[in-house]
């Protein structure tokens, strides 16, 4: 991947390179950024760039044999770790080398994909992946062995953050007492989801979301698409390029998710004093329940985005909203007025406590449900 496929991230392109140059590269690095900001891609690119003796900031003028592998992914020296999940054909015990056809596939059709996305590619369901001690197992051979071009050896860890405990103690073995010549590039959406024993050993570099200018253009350019229009779905994406993908596509996602937000909102409005109205939320809440694990966490993050455009539109901040609700006769600007500075934080709270839940396995039901009601009370609130 040449560094000028990278869209945006000027200064940690320039930065990345100039290590490289300079033979200075840290031999553990950490990537943070948001979904959608390209830290997967820039890390396959700077992989590259190492690994192929490429000069000049760009990823074709080093070893032609060499940036033709990574082309396809199939380095010898370039290694990948992501979380996996059990499947019809690995029944037990999965590990990333058991996915790595399907990895460069999914990676190769869109690098700035998400965890939803590969999860999704890998038709997970309601399973959640998770990184396992057997592939930090797996890494550690391998980087014991000689390098196959004489030069570094490169582990990138995608989803760093989904490591288990004991994939984090050998990870952390290793980052303590590196082999010559070898790099790790961990990648997460949030710092404080790696574990400061793993995190005060990289270097940590942040990416922001990308600009709506570096958005518009790259949909200009990749996909013809007329400059107004490309702009109102970079404005859209707010800084995910993944996202404004999905606007060319149009999979329906946030549509549903909408429908579910205002069956849900309006479930809430009528159970003040109305005991119909909860049997109405905790059918919703089985309704939720019965989806896969990463979609629930999806909705609920949507859920915070909703709240948060309507605080906005509250407080008089209309530049900086970008949703449009389509379900019939319900308006932004009508819904508003319930989300203010007295219950804005304790939504917020009880969404993301949710999520916290839900990731950690807890009954979907029971949690939506709890969620359901605590809203009842908070979106009346003066």
């Amino acid at each position: 991947m040449d560094f000028s496929e990278i869209i945006g991230q000027d200064h940690l392109k320039n930065h990345l390179t100039k290590t490289a140059d300079s033979g200075r590269i840290p031999h553990a690095q950490l990537f943070i950024g948001p979904e959608g900001s390209g830290t997967l891609a820039t890390a396959i690119a700077y992989a590259q760039y190492i690994l192929c003796k490429n000069v000049d900031g760009e990823n074709s003028e080093g070893v032609e044999s060499c940036n033709l592998k990574f082309s396809n992914l199939t380095h010898p020296d370039l290694h990948f770790i992501y979380p996996t999940v059990t499947t019809t054909d690995v029944k037990s015990k999965p590990k990333s080398v058991d996915f790595l056809a399907d990895w460069r596939e999914f990676v190769k059709q869109n690098p700035y994909g998400s965890l939803f996305d590969w999860l999704n590619f890998l038709e997970a369901g309601n399973k959640q992946g998770e990184i396992r001690v057997d592939d930090a197992q797996e890494i550690l051979r391998l980087l014991s062995l000689k390098s196959y071009e004489g030069g570094y050896k490169i582990a990138i860890i995608w989803m760093a953050d989904k490591m288990n405990v004991a994939a984090s103690n050998k990870l952390l073995k290793l980052l303590e007492e590196p082999t010559d010549k070898t790099l790790f590039i961990l990648i997460a959406e949030n710092e404080e989801d790696i574990i400061q024993t793993i995190l005060s050993r990289c270097q940590v570099l942040h990416f922001n979301g990308l600009s709506e200018n570096n958005i518009a253009e790259r949909l200009s350019a990749d996909f013809n698409i007329h400059e107004i229009e490309a702009r109102k779905m970079a404005h859209k994406a707010q800084g995910n390029f993944n996202k404004a993908l999905k606007f060319i596509y149009e999979n329906g996602e946030d549509d549903l998710f909408e429908e579910w937000f205002v069956e849900w909102v309006r479930a809430a409005f009528r159970a003040k004093g109305n005991a119909s109205a909860i049997s109405d939320l905790i059918r919703w809440s089985e309704t939720i329940a019965g989806i896969g694990r990463e979609t629930q966490k999806k909705f609920l993050n949507y859920c915070i985005e909703m709240f948060r455009q309507a605080l906005l539109i509250n407080y008089q901040t209309t530049s900086l909203v970008y949703m449009e609700p389509k379900v019939a006769n319900f308006k932004l600007e009508k819904f508003a007025p319930f989300v203010n500075g007295t219950n804005i934080d304790a939504i917020f709270t009880e969404l993301s406590d949710a999520i916290y839940h839900i990731e950690r396995n807890g009954n979907a039901k029971i949690v939506l449900t709890d969620l359901s009601i605590k809203l009842t009370r908070l979106i009346h609130k003066k």
